[in-house]
């Protein structure tokens, strides 16, 4: 008896993938990395501000009077980390206004900033020394000491918000060049504007189209 052979099994088609979905997957990527970077970024410049201005490092400076309280805030003891959270806003700004290798100088300075203010305001956590020159300041005597010293949990409040801006630099370096730019209708590229549509000469028939001319500064009688 001759064989049958068997029909071929068709085997299920995988779907390809869609364009269209990719790409606004890939927008919707876009959009919430740059909502991130925004959020994280001012959030981490205004907390690292706010903490700036509050009261660092507290004491009682002895002198041969008695004591007296004394306290310094985080601008007296490193004006570093408020500085480089304005850098960093203003890093923050601009990376919208580049493109290219630009962008990414930009991110890199915004995450740099966020670096170097954790790194100044933990170091702000354990100094001493403007506590020190408040005493020789408050008493005039430069051989004051400061007793019963302590810090408060300001400096690293203020080293957080400069993870935040850290943070908000990476994501820049990484998402960036994904990222929209500013408009570029007022960029000069050397195209040439289209030009406004000649004034049509004003019927002297009807006298609103004379006060109007006037009122531009045309000679209504001339041609």
């Amino acid at each position: 008896m001759e064989g049958v052979s068997a029909a071929p099994v068709p085997q299920p088609r995988t779907a390809d993938p869609d364009p269209a979905s990719g790409a606004a997957s890939d927008r919707a990527g876009s959009r919430r990395s740059l909502a991130a970077a925004l959020f994280l970024g001012a959030v981490g410049a205004a907390v690292v501000l706010l903490a700036s201005g509050q009261i660092w490092v507290e004491g009682d400076a002895a002198t041969a009077g008695g004591a007296f309280p004394l306290s310094v805030d985080g601008r007296d003891v490193t004006g570093v980390p408020a500085a480089l959270a304005v850098v960093g806003l203003a890093a923050l700004v601009a990376v919208f206004a580049v493109r290219g290798v630009g962008r990414l100088t930009v991110a890199a300075l915004l995450a740099l900033s966020g670096l170097g203010a954790t790194v100044s305001a933990w170091a702000g956590a354990s100094d001493s020394s403007a506590l020190d020159d408040e005493a020789a300041r408050s008493t005039g005597d430069t051989a004051a000491t400061v007793d019963a010293l302590s810090h408060t949990g300001w400096p690293i409040v203020a080293a957080a918000g400069g993870l935040l801006i850290l943070l908000a630099g990476l994501l820049a370096l990484r998402y960036g060049s994904r990222w929209p730019a500013m408009s570029g209708k007022y960029e000069r590229d050397g195209t040439p504007r289209p030009g406004r549509a000649p004034r049509t000469a004003p019927d002297p028939d009807r006298p609103e189209d004379l006060w109007k001319a006037l009122d531009r500064g045309e000679d209504p009688t001339h041609g």
